[in-house]
C-alpha cells in the first residue's frame, strides 16, 4: 500500500500482548504472597515475543492492554535486552487499559501512577486501549495527555459490549464520540480496539483529517514515583521542611528488632501490619531491608513485597 500511495507511508506495529499472567495479583485468594509465575518467566515470553515480531518485518513494537504494571515493566525490560542483543532500535508505544469507570487497571493503579511507572522506559508514545468506549475513556486520555511529555494515543471499544458480548456501535457514531479526543487537543494518534472494524477505523481516520495532532509539552523536572497513586515530588526550595519526604524505616531487618523477630518466626502478617502501621503514620515511602545472615532473603523480599502489593493501604 505505500507503494501504491508514498506519500501516504503505512507501518506495521507488533502488538505485544499483557499475557495470561499477572505478576502482581495473586490467583489464589488464600495466599496474597502467591504468584502463577515469576518476572524471570514473563521476561523471556516476551524476550521471545519480540525476537519473532522484529524477525517478521515489523516497524513499530505495542506492547498493549496492560493491566498490570509490572507485566509491562517486564515488556520493557525484555525489548532493551533485545535492542542490545540486536545492535538496532525500533519506536516503541505503550497502552494500559483501565478496568472500570475508577480509571484503575487491574492491578489497581491510576493512569498517572502507570506513566510514572513506565516514563524510565522513554516510550516513543503512551496510550489506553480497550475496556471502555470512547466517551468513558475521555478523563482518563485527558490526565494522560497532562502528564506524560511523549506522543498520546488512544483506541477504544465500539462502545461497551452488548448482553452477548458483541459490539453495536457502528463506524459514523464511535468516530462522533471520538471528535473530543482531536477536539480537546488530546492525542496524537487514534485507533479502534473490540469491535472495530475496517469501517470503524475509515470514519475515525476521515474525522481526524482535518485536526491538528496534539503538541507534545515539557513537563517539571521532578522526582515522580507510582505505588498504586503517583507520588510526585517537587521540593519547595525556600523551605525544604514544608516538602519532607517521610521515609518508612521499621520494614528493615537491621533497623528494628520487632520487624526482624516478626520475618524470622514467619509471621508475615505481623511484618505487613508494621508496613500499614507506617503508611498510616504518613510514610510516603517504604524503605525494605531484609539481609540478615538468619534469613533467606530473596524468599523473604519477594513474599514480603507480594504482600504489600496486594495491600491497597499499604501499596
Amino acid at each position: 500500500f505505500t507503494k501504491k500511495t508514498p506519500a501516504k507511508p503505512r507501518f506495521a506495529a507488533g502488538a505485544v500482548g499483557p499475557t495470561n499472567k499477572t505478576l502482581s495479583v495473586s490467583p489464589s485468594v488464600e495466599n496474597p504472597a502467591f504468584r502463577g509465575c515469576t518476572y524471570d518467566e514473563i521476561v523471556e515470553a516476551y524476550y521471545e515475543q519480540v525476537e519473532a515480531l522484529i524477525d517478521g518485518g515489523v516497524d513499530v513494537l505495542l506492547v498493549e492492554t496492560i493491566f498490570d504494571t509490572l507485566n509491562a515493566k517486564a515488556a520493557m525490560f525484555a525489548i532493551d535486552m533485545f535492542f542490545e542483543k540486536w545492535g538496532q532500535k525500533i519506536p516503541v508505544f505503550v497502552s494500559g487499559t483501565i478496568v472500570d469507570n475508577s480509571g484503575r487497571t487491574l492491578s489497581g493503579q491510576t493512569n498517572e501512577a502507570f506513566w510514572n511507572s513506565m516514563s524510565h522506559a522513554k516510550p516513543i508514545a503512551i496510550g489506553l486501549n480497550c475496556a471502555l468506549g470512547a466517551k468513558d475513556m475521555v478523563p482518563y486520555i485527558e490526565n494522560l495527555s497532562r502528564v506524560a511529555d511523549c506522543w498520546v494515543f488512544c483506541y477504544p471499544n465500539a462502545g461497551l459490549p452488548n448482553a452477548m458480548g458483541g459490539y453495536d456501535q457502528k463506524g459514523a457514531e464511535m468516530a462522533e464520540d471520538c471528535r473530543v479526543f482531536p477536539d480537546e487537543g488530546l492525542i496524537n494518534a487514534i485507533g479502534g480496539c473490540c469491535g472495530t472494524t475496517d469501517e470503524h477505523i475509515k470514519c475515525l481516520a476521515d474525522m481526524v483529517a482535518t485536526y491538528k495532532p496534539r503538541e507534545k509539552h515539557d513537563v517539571p523536572d521532578i522526582m515522580r514515583l507510582s505505588g498504586l497513586e503517583p507520588f510526585n515530588y517537587a521540593p519547595n526550595e525556600k523551605d525544604y521542611r514544608k516538602t519532607f519526604i517521610n521515609l518508612g524505616e521499621r520494614c528493615n531487618v537491621a533497623g528494628s528488632t520487632i520487624f526482624k523477630k516478626a520475618i524470622v518466626d514467619g509471621n508475615y502478617e505481623k511484618a505487613l501490619a508494621i508496613a500499614l502501621k507506617q503508611v498510616e503514620n504518613g510514610a510516603h515511602v517504604i524503605d525494605v531491608n531484609m539481609d540478615d545472615g538468619l534469613i533467606d532473603g530473596e524468599s523473604a523480599m519477594t513474599r514480603f513485597v507480594n504482600l504489600m502489593v496486594s495491600e491497597p493501604d499499604v501499596s
